[in-house]
């Protein structure tokens, strides 16, 4: 017998509640279900879940016999003319048990029905999720512009929504998962919350001086020749891929040079006049396999798939500021190669090239490779990249020439545990909060918020953030060296080199950075003044201060835990149309904030506001500062620069005035799949009629295709105007 039967009091008499009772016969015949289905009514399914919630505690099942007689005598009393729903039918329960006073089992049985909520709400919610996954056949990858809809891919996304569903319901505290599920804030890539970390900037410079490295099946020698260095380049990003969710970089692309033979130096030091007939042939053979390894490479990362064959690897070059005459050769054959495209001509989606501008290397006329900036001007006129980096902004300036970013915008460089580089670091983990809701819901009149409001519930958010990414990286702590076999096995990460397969990663992560970011900032500002930062001065210092706050809080986050802890310009790709779709539900259509599909990226300027390239450049340009964690900057002009070069340099230099540290032009390339014709193309292509046109545009950071865009992402490429 259930040790807490309460007794009662009968007529002044104590009397134990007999649980033998039998149920009697309900005249109720259907119930209502949760998705509105008429169902038969079975008395069973009380006196299961009433006996489970017995037996949890130590009761004596039996008791779900009474509870299930007093629920239908209630039925029969309450629904004699309407079917009763099934949530009815558990209030009744609940009422029935507490009616028998039995208090705990009362207490058991709503534990009982959250957890079965929880799981009712996560399995429907998942169905629902891989039907779209499965049956969907032009369904788009709302968090990833490069994942395609192959047999791969769609086993990739079904068990990426899985796993959400898993940490947000059994992992996560429910307090941050409800903020995340109401869109208060977005936890990024939540499928691999506790399973591995985001991005890494390769140390290929170390990689090239071991002996050689395993991915798991066997050793690959050290290389000898250029040609198998970049051949294992491209297998580094691919095994390292497999092993993370993030984006993949060779901090300095110009380490391989090392592979080159230094009889080149020689060669390339002496006038091309002055060369002999066999050194020329000499110079030209070892320049043409430079060439060809980098085309090679190029190739490679374009058709080399890694998580299980559904993509690509996210992988970024950063290049530009060669040390010797073979480094300077090696990126300029890798422009080359770019520039020449794929099979047939076609724009490399991969790698993301980011070239490094700095005065005293390649920024003036008088720099000794300059030649290469310009080299990299005339590719990046035809092809979008590569994209541009300035080291000698504020805040990159006292590293030198060492920071690197990835395509996306990911920057990472101080670091309180060791020494302050890019390579064998990357960012482990992103969380972003949602500005424009903080707005919606702070105190006062839409368009006149009051400010105060906004600050007190800015920094309640943060928290939250902060209390999100220490419990993550709690989490990541508890992984293994053998959890990341490449990345940690290998002893690529940064603290890695002396831990055994079975050791925590913490040592090695410690040297990562956690990071939160936004977006929104401009429909944050219009609900709470009535303009964002590109109309408004007051909005404008506004939007610098909300910035300002931000990078305060992460710095002061990262005291608190001694870890780095880094403000972010989020790179928003699904999530572009996620918070407003949400915020849309929950206030209606706002004009100026929830009245279109998207929130504006970060700090930018909205891409439907008609704007100057210089104003622009000028508005966004004091934020860089602010956001450690990565930052961009984009112009977007109406057609390629290929016959105007000298505007893309112009615009770097208004870009390096304004104190930006990365930044790329934007212009539309579209290529026939069947004739290969390149250029800006109507309906159809203008050389043999066909309609197979593939679009390629930025997004994120990244070069993709318009048909793989995010929902969020397509409307705002639609809403985008060009800069003149």
């Amino acid at each position: 017998m259930c040790s807490i039967i309460k007794t009662e009091l009968i007529y002044g008499e104590e009397l134990r509640v007999s649980s033998t009772l039998v149920a009697q016969k309900t005249e109720i015949k259907q119930i209502i279900k949760r998705d509105g289905r008429t169902v038969p009514y079975d008395a069973s399914k009380i006196r299961n879940a009433v006996a489970k919630a017995a037996e949890h505690i130590g009761c004596d099942p039996a008791i779900a016999d009474e509870v299930t007689s007093i629920v239908e005598e209630h039925l029969d009393d309450k629904f004699r003319d309407i079917k009763p729903h099934v949530e009815n039918i558990q209030d009744l329960v609940v009422m029935a048990i507490k009616e028998l006073g039995y208090l705990e089992l009362s207490e058991a049985y709503v534990s009982y029905r959250e957890k079965r909520s929880r799981v009712r709400r996560a399995t429907s919610g998942l169905h629902k999720k891989l039907e779209s996954i499965v049956w969907n056949l032009n369904r788009g990858v709302e968090a990833n512009a490069n994942v395609g809809s192959n047999f791969s891919a769609k086993l990739l996304l079904g068990a990426s929504e899985a796993f959400k569903e898993f940490y947000l319901d059994a992992v996560i505290p429910e307090h941050i998962a409800d903020a995340h599920r109401s869109g208060r804030i977005h936890i990024h890539d939540l499928d691999s919350y506790g399973t591995t970390i985001n991005c890494l900037q390769i140390p290929f410079g170390k990689i090239w001086d071991r002996e050689g490295f395993s991915t798991g099946y066997g050793w690959l020698r050290r290389p000898k020749r250029i040609s198998s260095a970049l051949a294992q380049e491209a297998i580094i990003l691919q095994s390292n891929q497999n092993d993370m969710f993030g984006g993949q970089s060779d901090p300095r692309f110009e380490d391989a040079a090392r592979f080159i033979p230094e009889e080149y130096e020689t060669l390339a030091a002496i006038p091309e006049s002055e060369l002999t007939p066999e050194q020329r042939d000499t110079k030209a053979a070892i320049e043409k396999e430079a060439y060809q390894a980098c085309e090679a490479l190029v190739h490679n990362l374009n058709t080399m798939h890694s998580r299980a064959g559904s993509q690509v690897p996210f992988s970024t070059l950063n290049l530009g500021c060669p040390k010797n005459h073979r480094e300077h050769m090696l990126d300029t054959q890798l422009l080359l190669a770019f520039n020449a495209g794929l099979g047939r001509g076609e724009t490399p989606i991969f790698p993301n090239l980011v070239f490094r501008l700095k005065a005293g290397v390649n920024f003036n006329p008088e720099d000794p490779y300059y030649d290469l900036y310009q080299l990299a001007v005339k590719v990046a006129s035809r092809r979008m990249n590569p994209t541009f980096s300035f080291m000698d902004s504020s805040f990159n300036a006292p590293y030198g020439d060492l920071v690197a970013y990835m395509g996306c915008r990911s920057r990472v460089i101080a670091n309180k545990h060791g020494q302050a580089v890019s390579e064998g670091r990357g960012n482990l983990a992103p969380v972003s909060i949602n500005l424009v809701r903080i707005a919606i819901e702070s105190d006062g009149a839409l368009y006149q918020k009051d400010l105060s409001s906004f600050w007190s519930r800015f920094d309640e958010t943060l928290r939250m953030a902060e209390e999100q990414l220490m419990h993550r990286f709690e989490v990541l702590c508890k992984l293994r060296v053998k959890d990341l076999p490449f990345t940690m096995g290998q002893h690529l990460y940064m603290g890695s080199e002396n831990l055994s397969m079975d050791d925590s990663i913490a040592e090695a992560i410690k040297h990562g950075t956690l990071s939160i970011g936004y977006i929104g900032l401009a429909e944050c500002l219009t609900a709470l003044t009535g303009n964002h930062h590109g109309e408004d001065e007051d909005s404008y210092q506004l939007g610098l201060k909300i910035a300002a706050h931000l990078r305060r809080f992460c710095e002061d986050m990262g005291i608190r835990h001694n870890l780095n802890v880094t403000c972010y310009a989020t790179p928003a790709e699904g999530l572009s149309g996620r918070f407003v779709a949400i915020d849309r539900e929950r206030y209606g259509l706002i004009p100026g904030v929830t009245d279109r599909e998207f929130y504006t990226n970060s700090f930018h300027i909205p891409v439907y506001y008609p704007i100057s390239i210089a104003e622009k450049i000028k508005l966004e340009g004091p934020f860089h500062r602010y956001h450690d964690a990565g930052h961009i900057s984009y112009i977007e002009v109406e057609a390629p620069l290929a016959d105007n070069p000298q505007a893309l340099e112009q615009m770097h230099r208004m870009m390096a005035a304004a104190d930006m540290g990365y930044a790329g032009v934007n212009f539309p390339i579209d290529e026939c799949e069947d004739c290969a014709f390149h250029g800006i193309i109507g309906e159809t292509c203008p050389n043999c009629g066909s309609a197979h046109i593939n679009r390629v545009r930025r997004v994120t950071g990244y070069l993709s295709y318009t048909h793989r865009f995010a929902s969020g992402k397509k409307s705002e490429y639609e809403a985008r105007i060009t800069h003149n």
